[in-house]
């Protein structure tokens, strides 16, 4: 039986605060949903599907194609490319209500005063936010936009790494991050990925971001994985690691069987950030 057309979720305050014209609506997640399980999609099921005109799914497909969250096919739409990131505007506002009660279920597990590295990624921005009411935390991060968020309070230290900063989303990056990241031994190390795949291997786009991810890990006596439920359907090309380098999962929802398999092989303990249905 087909859906019919409804009306996008309400927004968290978070969400409302920050909320984007171009915020995808429900429809065009479900439509992301369902790309991935099947490899394409066309036109044709997909209006049947949610009762709807195959021309509004057409104006869907060709919204989530310009914003690289799917590659355009003849009659319909699959996955997007795995050698090139989502744009940094579009991944502020993918999957931000997720984000902000991963980031909130996070920022409940750390204490005050503790020493913790945060890095690139607008997951890693939301934990920010989450953590502004913390006192005595001692942060380092390869990431412009954390450093931002927690400066300015007397009661947090904030140390920002060194290298080359990507104009794109101002993380930071290269031989001198590295280097930095290895004068620390941290109590948390909070990290991000682009795609979890199945069989556990965590990936992302840039070689050189994924090396300081690398370090983060050896250097955190604790590693906490953020990770929407969009980055169990993504692809990606560069090997960060695997299960293995994690103690905490945080997510949105119950992981695929498999990834459940793989994180309790692992002993990972995983936490969900369920929202209201």
């Amino acid at each position: 039986m087909g859906e019919s057309e409804s009306e996008p979720n309400e927004l968290t305050d978070v969400a409302i605060e920050r909320r984007d014209p171009l915020a995808l609506n429900q429809r065009q997640r479900r439509i992301l949903e369902l790309v991935p399980r099947q490899g394409f999609v066309s036109i044709e099921a997909l209006s049947k599907h949610f009762g709807v005109s195959a021309q509004t799914i057409r104006r869907d497909i060709n919204e989530l194609c310009d914003r690289a969250l799917l590659q355009r096919f003849h009659g319909g739409a699959g996955l997007a490319s795995s050698v090139e990131n989502i744009a940094y505007d579009s991944r502020q506002v993918m999957c931000l209500e997720e984000k902000a009660r991963i980031a909130h279920l996070i920022a409940s597990d750390i204490p005050d005063n503790a020493s913790l590295f945060i890095d690139i990624g607008t997951t890693s921005e939301e934990v920010a936010r989450a953590l502004k009411d913390h006192t005595g935390l001692r942060v380092i991060t390869n990431n412009f936009n954390v450093a931002a968020i927690l400066s300015g309070n007397s009661s947090r230290e904030v140390i920002i790494t060194g290298g080359l900063i990507r104009p794109t989303d101002l993380g930071i990056v290269g031989e001198a991050t590295e280097d930095f990241i290895d004068q620390f031994k941290v109590d948390f190390g909070i990290i991000t990925v682009s795609s979890i795949d199945a069989d556990g291997t965590l990936l992302d786009y840039d070689y050189r971001e994924v090396r300081a991810a690398q370090r983060i890990i050896k250097n955190s006596r604790r590693v906490v994985l953020a990770a929407d439920h969009s980055k169990f359907s993504r692809s990606a090309m560069v090997r960060l690691g695997d299960m293995s380098c994690v103690h905490d999962l945080y997510t949105d929802r119950e992981p695929p069987e498999n990834i459940v398999r793989i994180i309790e092989q692992f002993d990972v303990s995983l936490h969900i950030a369920e929202g209201e249905e």
